[in-house]
């Protein structure tokens, strides 16, 4: 079995910015209240035309120039979104095909927010049994084609983005240490959207009443986060061992500045070692996390040797967390 590490990181938003002052003229919201309540400043938004997969594609193009690996090199392709281009075909194997991935499997990965989390535990695994050498993992959102503009407790909070990792093997002691994932479909029903699967198809009436859009329970996913996202990071640390005083760098899922908080309060740890975006970005989904991951990386906060901890929550409801070894070397056997 090999250790498996990230070898190269990219990102990509689009460039449009919309900022809580230009949500005041079509919402009945304003900027303190968005940015007291959820630490959201602005986020970015992909024009009509321009579907998930132009953002994975443009992140994963970044991740595999960082790493130096071609795309014909790649051996898989995963993409964590619940926004793909279609239903089917996978919005992966179109973006495989336009990086010219011509060797990859592809499949897409649905986990909600916790989606980028699931991707790189499920791709690890092709790595470290041998089976695979390369794996491109994108979690991508484009979360402005499902928003409902006139429910101001949703539209507020998502952004559009994509971030993509490259997976290879990494010399022991280094990559990923453990991952810890769960699901309560429970809780399902607190996170979703309605209208467009099997169980309620497409109509008029559907459209009409705004069924293709999110709906949350606010309130009840905001007690789940606060007390998933503590509990699934010390779980993750326990083991390996380690304890939350091991931790250098914790990189959240970008949700909202109080449920970040909580998370850092019940962990314990420094706010200086903790990776927060979301006054730029707010809610990207899948994106969160792999998008904080590159703009750490970029700006130099990830030295080789720390031990850094990624956790997220997600519909589903899903949850996950992971500790990784930071090395961008790959393996020297």
């Amino acid at each position: 079995m090999f250790s498996v590490g990230i070898v190269g990181t990219g990102s990509y938003v689009p460039e449009e910015v919309t900022t809580n002052v230009d949500l005041e003229k079509i919402v009945d919201t304003n900027d303190e209240w968005i940015t007291s309540r959820t630490g959201i400043r602005e986020r970015h938004f992909a024009p009509k035309d321009v579907p998930v997969s132009e953002l994975c594609y443009q992140a994963g193009l970044r991740a595999l120039e960082d790493a130096k690996v071609a795309p014909e090199d790649v051996d898989l392709v995963i993409i964590a979104t619940i926004t793909p281009d279609y239903a089917f075909p996978a919005t992966a194997c179109l973006v495989a095909d336009r990086l010219g991935a011509k060797n990859a499997a592809a499949f897409d990965l649905e986990a909600g927010c916790t989606g980028f989390i699931y991707g790189v535990a499920t791709a690890s695994q092709f790595i470290a049994t041998g089976m695979y050498k390369t794996a491109l993992v994108i979690g991508g959102e484009t979360m402005s084609k499902i928003l409902n503009w006139e429910d101001r407790s949703t539209c507020i909070l998502f952004g559009d983005g994509a971030g993509a990792a490259v997976l290879q093997a990494v010399d022991e002691g280094s990559g990923f240490l453990s991952f810890e994932l769960g699901s309560d479909g429970s809780g399902g029903p607190l996170l979703k959207q309605p209208a467009g699967g099997s169980m309620c198809p497409a109509s008029r009436e559907t459209v009409e009443k705004q069924q293709h859009t999110v709906h949350m329970a606010g309130n009840e996913v905001y007690k789940f986060a606060v007390r998933i996202m503590g509990e699934v990071a010390v779980k993750v640390l326990e083991k390996i061992g380690l304890t939350q005083a091991d931790v250098d760098i914790l990189i959240p899922h970008q949700a909202n500045i109080r449920i970040v908080d909580a998370a850092v309060k019940r962990l314990g740890i420094s706010p200086d070692k903790v990776i927060v975006n979301l006054d730029k970005y707010g809610n990207m989904s899948a994106a969160s996390i792999p998008v904080a991951l590159d703009e750490a990386a970029k700006e130099g906060r990830l030295a080789a040797g720390n031990t850094i901890v990624m956790v997220g929550f997600g519909t589903g409801l899903t949850w996950g967390a992971c500790v990784l070894r930071w090395t961008k070397a790959g393996f020297t056997a």
